[in-house]
């Protein structure tokens, strides 16, 4: 590891000021879960400076807004699930979160960093997906703000520049007795990074009918993106198990078709609509 220039910044201002004087030099330090892991991999480049946010505590709060839950993004894994907001209008960002890592990991890894990485297998983003979650980025040139739908143009590349600054994440509350569930499977039941994932939003009215649907894959296309095929299957309906395994085939059919078929086709197709399948099952089983 060669030398590098650390600055702390205590104040979102102070971290704004860092990242436009050194530009890409420079590489921010949240949870550091994944930007040490990558230090160590043979052939990366180091940054000749580091931004410390870990001190900026406005960026770490969980705070209910009207009807919009608003996340920093130095939340942690473990506060998220920890929290009574999550809990209460979007479970299922709380239980993805859960799956994470280690306990070690989830203390201190950052829900931006999960969201800022890229990385395929990140396990918050299809339920903030789901959630119709936008994000806010500072710089120097002031404020933007983007839908996390459009946010990301292909693994670990985002639309923010060098120079931006993740500082808040906002979605709407899920309405009470609107069912949500997330699944992913990985290779083994502990420490587990997904192979594949699946967030899903259901809303019935009085009838039983399912007037609402949101279905987001994870670790399956080249960017996050919502299944609105299968969603137009649901809605309409009354939740079955047959309904459910027709959405599940329609969300496997779209995955395939933007994939394209490869040596991994013949496992994922079954297996993906599978998880479409079970994630649905899950809303009305957890949530009944």
């Amino acid at each position: 590891m060669r030398p590098f220039t650390y600055i702390v910044a205590r104040s979102l201002q102070e971290a704004v000021d860092a990242l436009h004087e050194y530009g890409p030099e420079a590489r921010l330090l949240a949870g550091g879960t994944d930007l040490l892991v990558e230090w160590r991999r043979p052939g990366i480049t180091m940054p000749s400076v580091v931004v410390d946010i870990t001190r900026i505590e406005s960026l770490r709060e969980i705070t209910l807004e009207g009807h919009d839950i608003l996340l920093g993004p130095l939340t942690t894994h473990a506060e998220l699930i920890r929290s009574e907001i999550v809990g209460t209008g979007a479970a299922f960002l709380a239980s993805a979160a859960s799956t994470i890592g280690s306990p070690q990991i989830r203390n201190r890894g950052t829900l931006g960093g999960n969201i800022m990485n890229g990385a395929a297998c990140a396990d918050t983003v299809p339920p903030l997906i789901a959630l119709g979650a936008s994000v806010t980025l500072a710089s120097a040139l002031g404020e933007r703000e983007c839908h996390l739908s459009g946010f990301y143009s292909k693994p670990y590349t985002t639309v923010a520049t060098r120079e931006e600054l993740l500082t808040q994440v906002r979605f709407p509350a899920l309405s009470p007795g609107t069912k949500c569930a997330f699944v992913k499977l990985g290779r083994r039941n502990a420490l587990s990074i997904s192979r594949l994932s699946v967030a899903a939003v259901v809303a019935v009215d009085a009838a039983g009918i399912i007037t609402d649907a949101r279905i987001v894959p994870g670790a399956a296309q080249t960017v996050w993106k919502r299944a609105m095929e299968a969603e137009k299957v649901l809605i309409g309906k009354p939740p079955s198990d047959s309904l459910f395994a027709e959405a599940g085939r329609v969300v496997s059919e779209v995955v395939i078709k933007e994939t394209g078929r490869r040596w991994s086709t013949e496992y994922k197709e079954p297996v993906i609509a599978a998880l479409v399948r079970r994630t649905l099952e899950k809303c009305f089983v957890v949530n009944d």
